[in-house]
């Protein structure tokens, strides 16, 4: 699949006025090096806003990118499926400044917001999720879990009020994978959900940050890119620089393309297609996210508490 440009961005759903954790990498076809892409505030931080911008200036220019978020696009059963989500998200928390997206979860106890695991918390996860991690790419954590450093919800929720306002404003030029085919338009630019962590894992073989100019060379070579020769990085640029090859190499393969095929709750972009057995332990736990929505919408007249395991923890 043809594309000009390659975009990743390590994301964040926090909140105030002087944030840190977003950083954007890009690398153009071929072999070069992704390089950072640098923000215009004088702070040297970049806000959600101000990716939204950059991304909207970009999509405009004659070139078709490939672009990788750092979050999930959707969340796990019974919650409405994309992009009647994204557009409720929005709705909720219209008002809010910067794509925050907390005013959505207030009073959903189906959410971990603070303190320790609540004795009756579930966390659900979506198909995607799971497959990354029967595939042994990582364990990525439920969007439901909005509390700790590895925690995605909070971007989630963000992230999907960002979509829905690429989706709104720009139509004829974004497409949001797997809920539009990318195959078959070869023009717009593409949204996918990515997992940094499952590229270290395919070029590193391991789990270990990226934190020394060799080791991020090394895995960017064994993605097929040239060494970036960084010294200076942190977690979240070498996450989003590692993110930026690996969404080249990946964009080659159609099998992983088809994987998300259908996949109403998104898909991790690089996961392969789920297996029926994996399938049928899916099942399972929409059915049981399900009888815990009746139980939070019906307080007083509570079923009886499912009988599941509590759902495995991310990255």
């Amino acid at each position: 699949m043809r594309f000009d440009g390659f975009v990743a961005i390590d994301w964040s759903g926090a909140s105030g006025p002087a944030y840190a954790g977003i950083a954007v990498a890009r690398c153009r076809a071929g072999m070069a090096a992704p390089q950072l892409v640098r923000p215009a505030d004088a702070r040297g931080r970049w806000t959600r806003s101000a990716v939204f911008d950059w991304l909207v200036a970009e999509g405009d220019r004659n070139q078709r990118l490939l672009v990788g978020i750092d979050m999930a696009f959707a969340l796990p059963a019974p919650f409405e499926a994309p992009p009647q989500l994204w557009a409720r998200i929005e709705t909720h928390c219209a008002q809010d400044a910067d794509f925050t997206g907390h005013r959505y979860v207030e009073g959903d106890t189906r959410f971990w917001r603070s303190g320790k695991q609540p004795a009756d918390w579930i966390g659900h996860q979506r198909p995607a999720e799971l497959a990354c991690i029967a595939q042994g790419l990582g364990h990525p954590q439920t969007p439901l879990k909005l509390i700790g450093p590895k925690q995605v919800g909070l971007g989630t929720l963000a992230g999907a009020r960002l979509l829905h306002r690429l989706r709104e404003q720009r139509p004829a030029r974004w497409a949001i994978w797997p809920f539009d085919d990318v195959a078959r338009d070869d023009r717009r630019s593409a949204c996918v959900e990515i997992y940094p962590r499952l590229f270290i894992r395919k070029a590193a073989g391991g789990n270990a940050k990226l934190r020394s100019g060799a080791a991020l060379d090394a895995a960017l070579q064994a993605l097929g890119s040239e060494p970036a020769g960084l010294v200076h990085f942190d977690d979240h640029q070498a996450d989003a620089i590692i993110a930026a090859a690996g969404l080249r190499r990946t964009a080659e393969d159609r099998a992983l393309w088809r994987a998300g095929a259908g996949q109403e709750r998104g898909w991790i972009f690089g996961v392969a297609a789920a297996g029926e057995a994996l399938r049928a332990q899916q099942q399972v736990s929409v059915q049981t996210m399900a009888a815990t929505a009746i139980e939070v919408a019906t307080p007083a007249m509570k079923p009886q508490k499912p009988q599941t395991t509590r759902g495995r923890t991310r990255r």
